[in-house]
């Protein structure tokens, strides 16, 4: 067990996770709020899940719980630093797949392109990759570990 635990929450010492962490957590949880509970001018899970549908995510209403829940409670896992690699692998593959629904309309996300979702997928794997860093949950528990 200790070993997996070493695995998923590694000690670091660095300072530059948390702020990828808390920029990208907020940015998560809003998204995923708009597709699960309508909040910010979303369209709840039902209005996302027939959008989902149209561009062929099919169950649209299973796809849009999927999404909504990997970007609400993966941005808040990530804003707290809590099981922070598991969280950043699940957000950074949604965002991938978000991705394919902007790339044919090229890069801009001014022309709905696929930038957006770029940025946030590079960061998420990035995160992945890192761990938390300081001031996080994952810290906590890494000290924890260590100390037995």
């Amino acid at each position: 067990m200790s070993n997996l635990m070493n695995k998923l929450i590694p000690a670091s010492n660095s300072w530059a996770p948390l702020f990828i962490r808390l920029p990208l957590g907020i940015i998560l949880m809003a998204h995923g709020s708009q597709k699960l509970f309508g909040w910010f001018g979303g369209y709840g899970l039902e209005g996302t899940g027939q959008w989902m549908a149209s561009v062929g995510f099919e169950p649209g209403y299973l796809m849009a719980l999927l999404a909504g829940s990997a970007e609400f409670f993966g941005g808040l896992a990530l804003f707290v630093g809590l099981l922070t690699r598991p969280a950043a692998v699940i957000t950074a593959f949604t965002m991938l797949v978000a991705m394919t629904v902007h790339i044919g309309n090229g890069l801009f996300v001014s022309n709905n392109g696929y930038e957006f979702a770029l940025m946030l997928l590079a960061t998420s794997v990035s995160l992945a990759v890192s761990g938390a860093g300081q001031l996080s949950i994952d810290k906590t528990i890494a000290k924890k570990f260590t100390q037995q």
